[in-house]
């Protein structure tokens, strides 16, 4: 079993918990999607580039801030 991002876990809840027969569950559906996209770009920017850093909190409130 593969770990899952925060991003992918609040997609499979919102799919589970809401009615999705509705147009609201459905644009935050479409939302968390789009997110998903981002949060890998983010993932894969922080894995690249993890080598001058000496925690990922660091990188984290270097890239985000706290």
């Amino acid at each position: 079993m593969k770990d899952k991002t925060a991003m992918q876990e609040m997609l499979e809840w919102t799919r589970k918990t809401l009615p999705m027969d509705l147009d609201t569950p459905r644009m935050i559906e479409d939302k968390i999607e789009s997110l998903l996209k981002v949060e890998k770009e983010q993932i894969t920017k922080a894995y690249n580039s993890a080598v001058p850093f000496k925690f990922g909190e660091e990188y984290y409130n270097k890239t985000y801030g706290e």
